[in-house]
């Protein structure tokens, strides 16, 4: 496929066929990803692929406590977990709260969970003294994740980023024997989309790109 033909089509898929998703062909997307950047070229990333469905049962167990919570809060109108806004809804709420199966469903119905983690110890957190979450440290690994999901949609193949289990932190470490040093930054599973979407819904360049200035005009072609 060309690039932007690529760009353009690859969707959170979360619906797979029983086809496999060959070692081989993990291999090549693995190869091929690898060439993204990351800040000092540190390549700090770990991929751990995890194919054992034992495993991958105890990753939907343990995104479980925060998938009840992301819809309680939708239920209640909040956006979930935003670290802007606290939630008021009760914690005995939240546990009593029913989510779809098909939610977590991709984490065993995949032909392969990536859990992909970044070593703490060579990224720049620049923003680590700013008064709000940080973000700056994911910019050496979030391009690695975006290459995998590229270079599956060029093979045929699709997953989506998740970040339920990552609540769940160090038990997930424990279960995949991944160090205090490394932080997880998402669990991504892949497999044979049910369909392959070509037309997506986004926004227009003109609705989040301006000139100059955050309240700047509008940028267009």
């Amino acid at each position: 496929m060309k690039l932007y033909d690529v760009m353009r089509s690859t969707f959170a898929a979360r619906e797979f066929t029983d086809e496999p998703l060959p070692d081989d062909v993990l291999y090549r997307l693995f190869d091929n990803a690898r060439f993204a950047p990351s800040g000092g070229n540190r390549q700090g990333a770990h991929i751990t692929a995890v194919r054992d469905l034992d495993a991958r049962r105890r990753i939907v167990e343990l995104s479980i406590p925060a998938a009840r919570r992301y819809f309680a809060q939708m239920a209640a109108g909040e956006s979930p977990w935003n670290p802007l806004q606290a939630s008021v809804i009760p914690q005995e709420t939240i546990e009593r709260t029913e989510f779809p199966e098909q939610f977590l469903a991709p984490l065993v119905n995949g032909s392969v969970v990536l859990v992909i983690s970044v070593d703490l110890g060579v990224v720049a957190a620049l923003d680590q003294n700013l008064d709000r979450v940080g973000l700056a440290a994911g910019a050496s690994v979030y391009p690695l994740v975006w290459n995998i999901l590229l270079a599956a949609r060029n093979e045929g193949f699709g997953g989506t980023i998740t970040t339920m289990a990552i609540a769940q932190e160090p038990e997930l470490r424990e279960l995949l024997g991944i160090p205090e040093t490394h932080a997880i930054a998402a669990v991504v599973p892949l497999g044979k989309p049910v369909r392959q979407l070509t037309k997506l819904r986004r926004q227009s360049v003109g609705d989040f790109v301006t000139r100059e200035r955050f309240d700047g005009p509008t940028f267009s072609g």
